[in-house]
């Protein structure tokens, strides 16, 4: 269970540290490349959701991310979140979201700065992907091994 709240806890503070070196070094609109120009980053401020869309609403994502966190911590109380890769991926989400929440509370926007493709986005973004992802995972795993499991009891002629 601690594991839990270990996770979801670095996830935030990996975020909030990585935004502030971003605020620290760099100017908004301003550019950085890191090994080689492997990674390019640019410090831009988002007052709406993903690919700039909204602009203006961080009031209402502030209260959607806090939204979220309640209800991840209590589907977690109330035993709903079961096994580790679903344990690990609400972590992951829940961490990620706290971390575009904090920004929301304390700026009213967003840091970002990973630019990728067309888009630009933060690690709180990521984590939010990947636990999503982590979480759809889960449920193909488990619909996969249930289907199994249904299927022997159709055979037991």
């Amino acid at each position: 269970m601690l594991a839990f709240y270990m996770i979801a806890l670095a996830v935030a503070v990996v975020d909030q540290t990585l935004k502030s070196l971003v605020r620290l070094y760099l100017e908004v609109g301003q550019s950085a490349e890191l090994w080689n120009g492997a990674v390019l980053l640019t410090h831009y401020e988002n007052s709406g959701a993903a690919r700039s869309s909204f602009q203006g609403y961080g009031t209402v994502f502030m209260i959607i991310g806090l939204v979220v966190i309640a209800g991840l911590l209590v589907a977690r109380r109330r035993g709903h979140i079961e096994g580790t890769l679903l344990t690990v991926a609400t972590a992951v989400l829940l961490g990620g979201a706290a971390g575009n929440t904090i920004d929301r509370m304390l700026f009213g926007k967003v840091t970002d700065y990973l630019v990728a493709g067309d888009g630009i986005m933060n690690a709180a973004d990521l984590a939010l992907s990947a636990g999503a992802g982590l979480m759809l995972l889960d449920t193909l795993w488990r619909a996969w091994r249930g289907r199994g499991q249904s299927s022997r009891h159709h055979f037991t002629g």
